[in-house]
């Protein structure tokens, strides 16, 4: 078994965890070791039954398995960036209920959640993450940081650009492009190109406001 840790021990970290524990009912393959959390009050506390073993910066230093399970696709960003330079590892972890054809990439430190569908052609990045019970549609590109919240639809050809952040019970249809950094509200129905750094909710999605990323 190899030793993995999750970053954040929030909601979605535990969410992870019981992803962890279902690919290995199916195939015993990770020993998770805990949480990893900057949340100084939690430091050596149990998660659901997982300790808080360390902070960012212990884990700079340490040569584990790593997954990011910070919703946030921008925080998630930074943290990444934070230990890049360490030996950590990052794998992919997919729910054993996803169904995913082979023509699928997904990038390092992905985690595909349960009861989704992705279909062909499909490229996702890095650090990804996809909730629970989406569809991915065709030659769809999911870029580096997305988060896309549970129930959404993607329709084919769509492209959601770095650090997108798509709400829950969204849809998006064909051909469609999400700027960079760019936030979808819950329930939105975007139906033409949003660009960077907005907020965009309605059916049509609309921008509402625009936001400075640092």
């Amino acid at each position: 078994m190899k030793d993995i840790v999750i970053i954040g021990a929030g909601g979605f970290g535990r969410e992870v965890a019981w992803l962890i524990e279902e690919i290995n009912k199916v195939n015993t393959e990770w020993n998770l070791i805990g949480f990893v959390d900057d949340n100084e009050e939690i430091q050596g506390k149990e998660v659901n039954g997982y300790k808080v073993i360390g902070n960012i910066e212990w884990l700079k230093n340490q040569e584990l398995f790593v997954v990011n399970a910070i919703g946030d696709p921008i925080i998630k960003k930074k943290i990444m960036v934070r230990i890049q330079e360490s030996k950590n590892q990052f794998p992919v972890l997919v729910h054993p209920s996803v169904i995913c054809s082979d023509r699928v990439s997904i990038g390092e430190g992905s985690i595909i959640c349960a009861g989704n569908i992705i279909t062909v052609d499909v490229t996702i990045g890095k650090h990804v993450i996809v909730n629970l019970d989406c569809t991915v549609g065709h030659d769809a590109v999911l870029e580096d940081y997305t988060t896309v919240l549970p129930s959404v639809n993607i329709s084919g050809y769509v492209v959601a650009k770095e650090c997108a952040n798509i709400g829950t019970g969204s849809a998006i249809i064909q051909g469609v492009t999400v700027g960079e950094n760019t936030i979808i509200g819950a329930g939105s129905i975007v139906v033409k190109d949003l660009p960077a750094n907005c907020t965009a909710v309605g059916a049509p999605a609309k921008p509402i406001k625009f936001h400075v990323t640092q």
